[in-house]
Parts: structure tokens; C-alpha cells; sequence
């Protein structure tokens, strides 16, 4: 697609993963309150009817009265139909099915290994990448075959390996993964501002911050508000709230939802490395020593979660009972914005307005201390056609080695599951920080039968 002369209001959207019940309706809602671009999303889905009602739920979105731009909505048949001509591509996936998150998130807890979402890294992390990198590859090699111009934005877990894979099979790809976990940091800095300053009406974009590191194991370097460096006073804060936590919405509010936090992992992590963790608690605790993980009753301490899959289970009926009620008409449309930034980045590609966000693509020298081609999240600058990463600078030689060991981790899941390496496999899943405590014969175990429970995922030649 050559974007500078490229109808804005004639674009093409493939969306793989166009029956999602969360994300797709998000984006369809973003793209219904913009007023600058307008055109066609085409749904492809391996659950065709999941799509076929989002096509539906679309199509409500844009008639409703409240729109910007009204966009079409087409279910495709096939991967070749949805991608031919797009001129971007949306990945939003569930790699597998609950019962397999059970496996990953539960299976492990017998050996106490806990963990509050094992999406990313760990045990959990390590399966969910097993089954996730050949469907990536299937997709790389579609959009190599029909759409190489595309740009393409990820938001499927795990972030850094599903980018990882598309650079992998195409290397050409323009693609990028977008991921909210520093929007929370950032609008913690203007909390801060807040109570500490009195300082009122700061928002998250005002603010100045160097990202570097990987996906929900993020850190900011610096952070500035109209030159002012926050880093004095987040010290203070922090030293305030690091044992009691905190939380706006009140001292127990971390305990209302599975996802909220009380910072206490944030906070400790600053401490200890001088330097401002920039995800969620529930994801940090991941990639350390098990710290925070030890027990679900030192998790209760560090005030943040464990997400049962039982919960997420049921969020699904609740979200599959709201699809339902939407396409019947038994609820009306709430036309409001997602707070993510994807339909944004799409606008600055097309040449609306430059934009600076935290991305993950491919390391390309912005963190010149971690490796070349691995998968970073970094602010870049998005304008006509162009992604520039914004240099990062070297990661803080307190928090390379943290980094380092997952990045490097991360490689080998890659190579191992494009060769089918169970060897190889076995020494990445076992070098994870949250396995420390187990004995190489346990963790073995553990390998070949939470793997055992991918097999209908995997090629064949994991089990030859």
C-alpha cells in the first residue's frame, strides 16, 4: 500500500480473531469514534458463528447515532480472503482454549509454584508459547503470501514471542505489538502528582518516559512532566506507600477485582533497583524469583491476585451471554472509547499526525545491551508509513541481568518450538525464575505432562 496516496476513508482492516467477545469490540467501537478514517473490517475466526455475530455487533456500531464514521463489516472464509488487499492486520487470538490455560496456570501449583497469570513467562507462559508459535507461523506466512505491505498490530499473549514469530517466518513484516501495561505506571506518576503535590488534571500523555525492557516486564528510566524529574519525588512516594500499598479507589480495593493491584510490587522492585517498573504487579511477580509467588498468602501480602481460570471461564459465559443479548437487541450499544491505542497508531501510519507510543518490535540497537533482532518494548515514533524506534539507551546494569535471562529464555522457547526440541525445551522451561525452587526430576515431570496436555496443538514430532 503506498500510504501517502492511500484513501483514508477507504481502508481495509483484516481482523484475525474477529469473534472476539473483548478486543474486536473495543477496536470496532474506536474505529466508530474517529471521524478522520472510515472503510472495511473483514472478521476471519476459526469460530466462524462467533465472527458472523460480531459482524452483526459491528454493523450495530456503526448505525448507532453517536458514530463518527460508519465501517463495513464482512465475515471471510479463510485467512487468503481476509488478508488480500488489507492494508492492516489485527491479531487478537486465545491460543487454544481454557481448559488449556488450566493446565498452564494450575498444573504447576502442585509443585507451589503460583502464578497470577502465566500468560507471558513461567511454566504457564512457556506452554501458552508452545501452542501460540505455530499459529503464528500459519499467520506469518499468510500475511508474507497476501498482504506484505500490511501493517500488522499484535495483542495476543505472549506478546514478545508472538512479534518475535512474525519477524521469524517473514522478515519484512511490518508488524508491532501494542500492550496497555505502562498506560497504568504512567497514570500512577499523575496520581502521584496529585495527592503528593496537589497537582491536578496531569494526564498519562503530559507526561515524559523513557520505556525500555520487555513485554510486562517493562521499566521506565526517566520520567519528566514539563521538565520536572519525578524520579525524587516517586522515591519519596514510594518509601510513603511501600508497606501499606497503594490504591485510589481505597486501602482494600486491590482485593475487588482480579486485576487490580496495591503497587507493592512496583514499589519494592524500585527499591531494590532504583528504577520505575512500568506493568502491573500481577505481571512483574512473574519474572522474578518467587518473591511475591511464594504462597497464595504471600501474594495476599503484596496486595495484587491470583487469576483463577475457573474466573476467566466464567467471565466467558458472561461475555458470550452479552454477544448474545447484543445481536438479539435485549441490550443496546454503549458507545464509548477502549483507552487503548491501536486505532491511533493505524492514523499516524496513514500520515495523521505523528504519534510516540511504547511498542514491542524488534531490537534494532534502541536498547544497544540486550540482543539484536530480540523483541523489545520501547517508545517509537509513528508517522507516514514509518515506525523509528526512539533510543532507549542502555538498560540499568541493576536490572540487565533480570532482563537479560528472559530475553535469552525467550530465543530458545522460540528456536525449540520451531524445531520441536524437547531437550532444548526442557532446559528453557527449567532456567525460568519461578521454577528456582524445583528439582530438575519434578520439573521434568511437570514438562511432559503439562505438554502432554498441548498435543492437540502441537506438531507431532514433540511426542515422535
Amino acid at each position: 500500500m503506498n500510504q501517502t496516496t492511500k484513501n483514508v476513508r477507504e481502508l481495509t482492516v483484516a481482523y484475525i480473531g474477529g469473534g472476539s467477545r473483548g478486543w474486536a469490540w473495543g477496536f470496532m467501537k474506536d474505529l466508530a469514534l474517529d471521524s478522520e478514517i472510515c472503510g472495511t473490517v473483514r472478521l476471519y475466526d476459526i469460530d466462524r458463528e462467533a465472527a458472523e455475530r460480531n459482524r452483526i455487533i459491528g454493523e450495530k456500531i456503526s448505525a448507532h447515532p453517536d458514530t463518527a464514521s460508519r465501517w463495513a463489516y464482512k465475515v471471510s472464509n479463510s485467512l487468503q480472503e481476509a488478508l488480500t488487499g488489507a492494508d492492516f492486520v489485527v491479531i487478537s487470538i486465545l491460543p487454544g482454549t481454557f481448559d488449556e490455560m488450566e493446565s498452564d496456570v494450575h498444573l504447576p501449583e502442585r509443585l507451589g509454584i503460583w502464578q497470577p497469570v502465566g500468560d507471558t513467562v513461567g511454566a504457564g507462559g512457556f506452554m501458552r508459547a508452545m501452542r501460540t508459535i505455530p499459529m503464528f507461523v500459519t499467520i506469518g506466512e499468510a500475511i508474507r503470501d497476501y498482504a506484505p505491505e500490511a501493517w500488522v498490530i499484535n495483542y495476543t499473549n505472549p506478546m514478545s514471542l508472538c512479534v518475535r514469530t512474525l519477524y521469524e517466518v517473514f522478515p519484512e513484516i511490518r508488524a508491532f505489538g501494542c500492550c496497555h501495561e505502562v498506560f497504568g505506571t504512567q497514570k500512577l506518576l499523575c496520581s502521584m502528582l496529585k495527592t503528593e503535590e496537589g497537582i491536578d488534571g496531569v494526564k498519562r500523555q503530559d507526561l515524559y518516559t523513557t520505556v525500555t525492557g520487555i513485554n510486562h516486564f517493562t521499566w521506565l528510566t526517566s520520567a519528566t512532566w514539563q521538565g520536572r524529574d519525578l524520579f525524587p519525588l516517586y522515591a519519596r512516594f514510594v518509601e510513603k506507600y511501600a508497606e501499606s500499598g497503594y490504591d485510589e479507589g481505597g486501602d482494600d480495593n486491590w482485593m475487588n477485582s482480579h486485576f487490580n493491584c496495591a503497587q507493592r510490587v512496583k514499589f519494592d522492585l524500585f527499591r531494590r533497583y532504583g528504577v520505575i517498573a512500568a506493568a502491573g504487579d500481577r505481571h512483574l511477580a512473574e519474572f522474578v524469583a518467587p518473591w511475591y509467588t511464594r504462597n497464595p498468602e504471600t501474594v495476599r501480602k503484596w496486595k495484587f491476585s491470583l487469576t483463577p481460570v475457573s474466573w476467566r471461564k466464567q467471565d466467558l459465559k458472561e461475555r458470550l451471554q452479552m454477544s448474545e443479548d447484543l445481536v438479539s437487541g435485549k441490550k443496546e450499544i454503549t458507545l464509548n472509547g477502549s483507552g487503548e491505542e491501536g486505532h491511533l497508531l493505524l492514523k499516524a501510519l496513514l500520515g495523521l499526525g505523528d504519534m510516540v507510543s511504547n511498542v514491542n518490535i524488534p531490537n534494532r540497537g534502541q536498547i544497544p545491551n540486550l540482543p539484536l533482532g530480540a523483541v523489545v518494548e520501547t517508545n517509537a515514533l509513528f508517522g507516514l508509513n514509518r515506525i523509528d524506534p526512539v533510543y532507549a539507551g542502555p538498560v540499568p546494569a541493576s536490572i540487565l541481568p533480570l532482563i537479560t535471562r528472559h530475553v535469552l529464555n525467550q530465543e530458545n522457547t522460540l528456536t525449540a518450538a520451531l524445531r520441536c526440541d524437547r531437550k532444548l525445551g526442557l532446559t528453557t522451561f527449567l532456567n525460568d525464575p519461578q521454577l528456582s525452587g524445583v528439582t530438575p526430576a519434578d520439573g521434568e515431570k511437570l514438562f511432559n505432562e503439562m505438554l502432554e496436555n498441548q498435543r492437540a496443538y502441537l506438531p507431532v514430532k514433540w511426542f515422535e
